[in-house]
């Protein structure tokens, strides 16, 4: 991609986070990737020129009149290799659904199958208005994922799947040796780990408790502190799983994850819908990141995490759509919805309000990418990470009603009309401008195709 144009979005209401949510009509101006001003309408500071021709910066000008300009919404938990596989496991509890179908779709993976897996669900993100992700990848052929990644322009943060055990059903292409799945893992952060400006860094994936070993999880949570990266895995998931590492390690999840150094701010657990209120308690004092995947947890049958205990003990929680082959969308609009309405059977129609939610799909997030202080909210010294949402439909009218409201419970995908990461447009008029999206679909469709076959489920 070419160096990052100096952008101004004119004219629009912007969604600003400061203690509360609000909404201001004003211009937002990007310089070098970053916002370098959040003015009144025509007084934005402008992007200059240089002297002389040979100085001049290209400057793009969005037309914002009318649109809600809102910060990037943040995924802190998906599975990109697992794009191909939407429509191929449904129906199945978790066991099953890894035994069965995810893995041996993801032994049957190539680096081509990955790279179009990788690039299917980042354009499906970036249309929808998620501009970051925590991914976690499959056990071989990351660098394909990554390269995906660096052609589409989306933010990652991306790891490749580490497992050197090999729990009940798994193939055995997926299990590594100790040594050599965290010598790849090394391998991967020292080539991508703050690469395409900063865009891309690598995260430690260790995939669950029962497919690693003590030693691995110990050495991969070493790993991240060298490289001051992330640590990504699944926690207390299922009651299955919980059993399963409360027998084999003699410790409950949560305190086994904590004694082999997965847990604090750079840790992120995805689901943990399985946790008791003293693994609660020990989650918040070590400020350890939970990513929630509502969608997820209810499509497998595994339950309903309780978020807003979560939250009330202090949590750091974060939103994901985990993967197309147990959601089947990677839509932050609908993860947003599900998450609000779930808990109000629980505990009230007021357990987890809209501005809450739409916390945790932004701040959260950052929060969990290790960027909070990048990404995240729209201010100045920001990376500009943007979206402007066209809500004119008849599902977001009548306007002058509460924006953040309309983004939680209204808002679609479909309504989101452009897309900035770090300041450069990666979708604008809805349209998909850093990838051809025909191509994208068509190469996807053949590897889908190909991994049927090759897994042996066509």
């Amino acid at each position: 991609m070419s160096a990052a144009p100096d952008l101004i979005l004119a004219g629009g209401d912007v969604l600003l986070h400061e203690g509360g949510w609000r909404v201001i009509r004003t211009d937002v101006t990007v310089k070098g990737g970053r916002v370098a001003a959040v003015g009144q309408p025509g007084t934005g500071e402008r992007p200059g020129t240089g002297d002389g021709e040979r100085g001049k910066r290209a400057i793009l000008v969005r037309d914002c009149g009318g649109c809600l300009i809102i910060p990037g919404l943040i995924q802190a938990h998906v599975h990109l290799c697992q794009t191909l596989f939407r429509g191929m496991a449904d129906d199945l509890r978790l066991e099953e659904w890894l035994a069965r179908r995810i893995w041996p779709l993801e032994a049957a993976h190539t680096e081509e199958t990955v790279y179009w897996s990788a690039m299917l669900g980042a354009a499906e993100l970036l249309l929808g208005g998620t501009t970051a992700v925590l991914d976690m990848e499959t056990v071989r052929h990351t660098p394909s994922a990554f390269k995906a990644l660096e052609r589409i322009g989306i933010r990652a943060v991306a790891g490749k799947c580490l497992m050197d055990a090999h729990p009940e059903g798994a193939p055995l292409e997926l299990a590594e040796s100790t040594d050599a799945a965290l010598a790849e893992a090394e391998s991967l952060a020292r080539r991508w780990h703050g690469a395409a400006g900063d865009r891309l860094r690598v995260c430690f994936a260790p995939r669950f408790v029962p497919s690693c070993s003590g030693p691995l999880l110990r050495a991969a949570s070493e790993l991240a502190n060298l490289f001051g990266a992330q640590l990504h895995t699944h926690a207390a998931e299922t009651i299955v799983e919980r059993e399963t590492v409360l027998r084999t390690t003699g410790m409950e999840e949560i305190a086994y994850l904590d004694s082999v150094g997965i847990s604090g701010k750079r840790a992120t657990l995805a689901h943990c819908v399985w946790v008791d209120p003293h693994e609660v308690a020990r989650l918040a004092r070590q400020g350890t990141n939970v990513a929630h995947c509502p969608s997820s947890n209810l499509k497998l049958g595994s339950g309903i995490a309780k978020v807003p205990e979560l939250l009330e003990a202090g949590c750091r929680v974060a939103l994901g759509a985990d993967g197309a082959a147990c959601n089947n969308r990677l839509d932050m609009f609908a993860e947003m919805r599900l998450a609000a309405l779930i808990q109000k059977p629980r505990l009230g129609a007021d357990a987890l309000p809209a501005g809450k939610v739409l916390e945790l799909a932004t701040l959260g997030g950052a929060r969990a990418l290790g960027l909070e202080d990048e990404i995240g909210t729209i201010a100045v010294g920001r990376r500009a990470d943007l979206v402007v949402m066209d809500l004119h439909g008849p599902h977001v009218t009548p306007d002058g009603a509460d924006p953040v409201s309309h983004l939680v419970y209204a808002a679609c995908s479909s309504d989101v009309r452009d897309v900035f990461v770090d300041g450069r447009p990666v979708v604008l008029g809805h349209e998909l401008v850093t990838a051809p999206a025909e191509e994208i679909v068509r190469e996807a469709g053949r590897s889908a195709r190909e991994l049927r076959r090759l897994a042996r489920l066509a």
